[in-house]
């Protein structure tokens, strides 16, 4: 079996269960966010803008936690926004979405590591142990330390992780919750304190705000550890989504209390401000303003000082362990799939952990910490971060879109999709904002991701292995490259494609067009994907037998592909290969009482992006007289337009039919006046009719004996709405035996976005 066929299985071991996940979610946010945030916030957008600035990011961050969740309890696998993205749009995408999840979660991890041995050594520098002479060196020499120290409890394997993780994570909890309820009783004891605030917001303005959320928002991804633990989590599909809301709850309530106790922390009397107003002085310092604001906030120095160190200790070490977690195993699912060598998909046997992806990871969270500054270190992380989350919330749209029928959620969001799409606005803009805390991250990005791009095209493509939601194209034969309308024909057997191919003959005639023949291959769910071509000779036959009659008139290419999901693979072909118009089959049960357009048929009406043509008992081709009910709109138009091009060019007839109540009766002559260009018959052999009746189905079939072909629009309607009551086309279909169309127009902005997304 080849490598790019092969299938890999896991073997990590499910042991976290909600209580690990969720530590795991905190421990990665509650760190740099605070540590570092606190003293640059407050210079760029003033004490207000502070406590502004985590709390809009903390409503930034539900949106798209619920996206992560959504995704998660449909996709629980390690590899987070590498999964979502391979099934939302393919191989190219979700290469580049592992690859800047790789590199940002362990660029958070050197930043934490940064974080640790910056309030470390600046502890000890404070109580006069250190020589400030020393704490360069000894910064990066701590972080090498910590950073050795969590790659090994990472080794050390998932239950060690969680365990160590939660443990960490409940000390910084207890710390920093702490620190909050101090400053808010100080303020309760000491109003004055409030003045403080005061001006509330930086006099720079309100950007600003975006700015400094931009280079926080790195404070906020632990939704983002806790979607690489679907292949180690007990219950995934409750526990994950679960996991995700609490935590970034829990921590925007966490950095706003904090940030309040920053602010109120020193009196404005204090002569240690040296005529600074407290929050320019809290400023000065930078990345340990926050040490310092709550130096100041203890009943001693020396008691504040303890309580920021052990703070660090506990936050910064347990987003270190969380983070190193999450980028092993974005690095793992891109070994595991073959995007990366398979080196990386190798477990150790004793401790059931991805050791060769820990170590890779191990080498850029050490490398980072060392040779960056701390700043442009977070701003590196957060600009990753925002790419990252921005390609998940367009994954949350279109696999609910695309594949709503196949997945199994565990989690729906609600005010579907305008959560995703609130987060995708704002992310745009704060990435652009964040030039303004480091033109380094805007280097560091750009060049990470053109290196992604280079070794996909160079490596990654040829040897991926197909998912099981891929689509995979078996055979292929391409047409010269001609322009001008394209006719796809989705040919399902050898029985109906000479069918299909007397009409698509006139279609294709009419409009001048070349024509794809497409298969999709049926392969039974417990068939693996490398036996796909042992199930595609039905269809070769059906493609085979369109060819010979097609050929020697039309420009002709075909295609052979599988999907797991047929209205997928249908739909996701037309889109690639620009499809104007899209001829099928339809194949019902008329005398069953339970017929229905059927799972691959509905789909496939709803999101293809061109035109829709289905022929229902046509195989003859002949035809005189066609009935087209119409009730105006683009699909009547179009079907006005199949109908003319369908009957016999001599003397077919076609009659435009409108049943009305008792309301108004449509104008059906200045309708057809309107879309006279579209006809392929002489205006005058297109005629009106006009019929009162409270049952259109009724008034249709009544009216429908004398002739030998329906044309109808499809009905626009909701699909809870359709398996509620049957459509006019599926009633028709069901009670009428005449040869009938259905089609369904692309007109429409609707259709511009599904040729996109």
């Amino acid at each position: 079996m080849s490598d790019s066929t092969q299938q890999v299985t896991t073997e990590l071991s499910r042991e976290l269960n909600l209580f690990h996940i969720t530590m795991m979610g905190l421990g990665m946010m509650i760190g740099a966010g605070v540590f570092i945030g606190v003293g640059n916030v407050m210079h760029k957008a003033g004490p207000g803008g502070l406590m502004l600035t985590f709390a809009l990011n903390g409503l930034v961050a539900i949106f798209t936690a619920m996206s992560y969740a959504e995704l998660s309890s449909a996709i629980p696998r390690a590899g987070g926004a590498y999964n979502f993205a391979r099934i939302g749009f393919g191989r190219g995408t979700s290469f580049l979405a592992g690859w800047m999840e790789w590199f940002a979660s362990s660029v958070a991890g050197s930043l934490y590591a940064v974080v640790f041995a910056t309030y470390t050594l600046d502890f000890f520098y404070q109580l006069g142990f250190l020589d400030a002479s020393i704490i360069p060196i000894g910064q990066k020499v701590v972080a090498l330390l910590a950073g050795l120290f969590f790659i090994y409890i990472n080794y050390r394997g998932a239950s060690e992780t969680g365990k160590i993780g939660a443990f960490f994570t409940l000390g910084q909890m207890v710390l920093i919750v702490g620190i909050g309820v101090v400053g808010i009783i100080t303020a309760i004891y000491d109003p004055s304190r409030l003045h403080n605030f005061k001006p509330f917001i930086h006099p720079d303005g309100l950007l600003t705000i975006l700015v400094t959320m931009g280079f926080t928002s790195v404070a906020f991804e632990g939704y983002e550890v806790i979607a690489q633990a679907g292949d180690e989590t007990i219950d995934p599909k409750r526990n994950i989504p679960k996991a995700m809301l609490y935590s970034v709850c829990i921590v925007t309530v966490t950095y706003i209390a904090v940030s309040f106790a920053s602010v109120v922390s020193v009196h404005a009397d204090n002569p240690v401000l040296d005529g600074l107003a407290p929050w320019e002085w809290i400023a000065s310092f930078g990345d340990t303003g926050f040490g310092q604001a709550v130096a100041k906030l203890m009943p001693t120095e020396f008691i504040g000082y303890m309580v920021v160190a052990l703070a660090v200790i506990f936050a910064s070490t347990s987003a270190l362990n969380a983070t190193i977690f999450s980028a092993t195993r974005a690095s793992y699912a891109l070994g595991r799939d073959r995007m990366l060598p398979a080196v990386f998909s190798k477990i150790s046997r004793k401790r059931k952990t991805p050791y060769m992806a820990l170590a890779f990871t191990g080498v850029i969270v050490i490398s980072i910490a060392i040779f960056l500054p701390t700043r442009d270190v977070g701003s590196s992380a957060s600009i990753m971060f925002l790419l990252l989350f921005f390609l998940v919330n367009l994954c949350v749209i279109k696999i609910r879109r695309d594949m709503g029928d196949e997945l199994h959620y565990g989690f729906l969001m609600p005010l579907f999709p305008l959560f995703p799409i609130l987060a995708i606005i704002t992310q745009g803009v704060l990435v652009v904002f964040l030039h303004e805390m480091s033109w380094v991250a805007w280097v560091v990005a750009p060049v990470w991701i053109g290196a992604g791009v280079l070794i996909y095209l160079a490596y990654s493509k040829s040897r991926a292995i197909a998912t099981e939601d891929e689509i995979l194209v078996l055979e292929e034969e391409e047409a010269p490259l001609v322009k001008g309308y394209k006719i796809m024909v989705s040919v399902a057997n050898p029985e109906n494609a000479l069918g299909l191919v007397r009409n698509t003959y006139k279609l294709a005639k009419a409009k001048e067009a070349s024509i794809e023949l497409l298969h999709m291959v049926p392969v039974p769910p417990q068939v693996p994907l490398a036996d796909a071509h042992e199930y595609m000779m039905e269809g070769k036959e059906g493609i085979v037998e369109a060819m010979l009659y097609l050929a020697p008139l039309f420009p002709l290419s075909s295609t052979l592909r599988y999907c797991r999901s047929l209205p997928r693979g249908i739909v996701s072909t037309a889109r690639e290969k620009k499809a104007d118009m899209l001829i099928m089959g339809w194949h019902g049960r008329p005398g069953s009482q339970r017929f229905r357009l059927g799972s691959t048929l509905d789909p496939i009406i709803e999101r293809t992006p061109c035109d829709v043509v289905i022929f229902k008992d046509c195989g003859k081709g002949d035809f005189r007289r066609a009935l087209v009910p119409v009730a105006g709109g683009p699909n009547s138009a179009l079907a006005l337009e199949i109908a003319s091009i369908l009957v016999d060019g001599d003397e077919g007839e076609v009659v435009a039919l409108t049943v009305t109540g008792g309301g108004s009766r449509f104008d059906v002559e200045r309708f057809l006046d309107r879309n006279e260009v579209r006809l392929n018959i002489p205006r005058e052999r297109v005629t009106s009719m006009g019929v009162r009746s409270d049952s259109v189905v009724e008034a249709i079939i009544k009216e429908s004996e004398d002739f030998d072909l329906i044309v109808v629009g499809s009905t626009a309607k909701p699909a809870l709405s359709r398996m509620a009551q049957p459509t006019v086309p599926e009633m028709l279909a069901r009670r009428s035996g005449k040869p009938m169309v259905m089609v369904r127009s692309a007109a429409g902005f609707r259709t511009l976005i599904r040729r996109w997304i």
